[in-house]
């Protein structure tokens, strides 16, 4: 594992390299890590690609900026970070709200982009279940799960800081604007949609999307949020295995 800073967009930008192959880029969920949404799977992904790991705006290893947390800046500072490493194209697969910054990367720069894999993203306020937006509009920095917490203090031993990201994910959300129609409808790359049965997003409207986006997948998976992938803060099965999602995630790549 290769592992650095750069400064992209006026932030000092961690980010750390697995593997060899064609490049695909991982961006992890809101509150989050490299490692706590994507250390399950990490080793397996690695051993037939070139993974490019990064943590964006305020998470983990990486600094923040004044103004809030979005999508946009999200997708301009990964590619940013693309461009510093000489990556033209690549592949992405996010996760959650990164899943939303990948569905940006397509939209705002088609030509960077091969294949996206967007695994539980929410793209409409109407996507989520019933209770969604009133648990946000609620929601304390005392709820955020632990497992995000000792994360980020484990390498920003600063609470200040820890609390600071909490209030940009949670203001993203509260103020969360659905993703353009027109926008979804004009995506150029080939879209793979990984969903939980029970997920943030509603089996209805992860099937909404792969009617808007163009040429589209859709792969659904037992369990909750993010457990398919390993993520943290899902209590996945210790002995669970992580074959059949990988296999899910080569075969869309790499066909």
């Amino acid at each position: 594992m290769i592992s650095g800073y750069k400064v992209i967009n006026g932030i000092s930008m961690y980010y750390e390299i697995y593997g060899s192959g064609k490049p695909l880029v991982l961006i992890h969920g809101g509150g989050s890590t490299i490692q706590t949404s994507f250390g399950k799977i990490i080793p397996y992904l690695s051993l037939k690609r070139k993974l490019i790991c990064l943590e964006l705006q305020a998470h983990g290893r990486t600094e923040d900026r004044e103004p809030e947390i979005t999508f946009e800046q999200d997708a301009e500072d990964v590619i940013g970070l693309l461009n510093y490493l000489e990556i033209q194209r690549a592949d992405i697969l996010g996760f959650s709200n990164g899943a939303c910054t990948a569905i940006q990367i397509a939209i705002r720069h088609p030509h960077s982009c091969n294949k996206i894999i967007a695994a539980s993203v929410l793209l409409k306020r109407n996507g989520a279940p019933s209770g969604f937006w009133e648990f946000m509009n609620n929601g304390t920095f005392d709820q955020m799960p632990l497992q995000y917490k000792n994360a980020f203090l484990e390498h920003k031993k600063d609470n200040l800081l820890l609390q600071s990201m909490y209030k940009k994910c949670a203001n993203r959300m509260i103020n969360f604007k659905d993703f353009n129609d027109d926008e979804l409808k004009n995506i150029k790359a080939p879209v793979l949609l990984l969903n939980a049965e029970q997920d943030v997003a509603t089996m209805e409207h992860i099937t909404a999307m792969t009617k808007l986006i163009p040429v589209t997948k859709l792969e659904i998976f037992p369990g909750g949020h993010g457990e398919y992938l390993g993520e943290i803060t899902s209590n996945p099965d210790p002995n669970q295995g992580y074959s059949y999602v990988i296999s899910t995630i080569e075969n869309f790549l790499d066909n």
